[in-house]
């Protein structure tokens, strides 16, 4: 009887431990998403290609709705001029006066709240 009740007890904080192991898992927040960014650009005359690489969706259909995590689209400023919204994974930039050039982009939620992700490219055109 009493070898019974010594593995009744045993079952029973096996699996009240089993129990509260399993909701702290559960309870785990969830990383938040941070994107990635890679901008190529060739200068080709007047005019600059820029290739953006990210594993963050850039969404037409939701920009400017929404947060939504893991999408999103891209800010770009030329010359620290006003902010451009590019919902592609390229754009060109023309036509470009001869001399040096800044370009910022950076990855905004669909809400415009920013991935604070972003880049700095110096180009020239000559």
């Amino acid at each position: 009887m009493k070898f019974l009740k010594q593995i009744s007890i045993a079952i029973i904080l096996a699996t009240a431990l089993t129990g509260c192991a399993a909701k702290s898992v559960e309870s785990t927040p969830k990383a938040a998403f941070t994107p990635t960014l890679d901008v190529d650009v060739a200068v080709a005359g007047d005019a600059a290609t820029l290739q953006f690489k990210t594993n963050m969706i850039i969404s037409k259909e939701h920009y400017n709705k929404e947060r939504k995590e893991g999408e999103g689209h891209i800010h770009l400023s030329l010359d620290n001029g006003e902010n451009q919204i590019i919902t592609d994974s390229s754009t060109v930039l023309q036509p470009l006066s001869k001399g040096p050039h800044n370009i910022k982009v950076s990855l905004h939620n669909n809400d415009h709240t920013p991935y604070n992700v972003s880049k700095s490219l110096d180009i020239e055109v000559k």
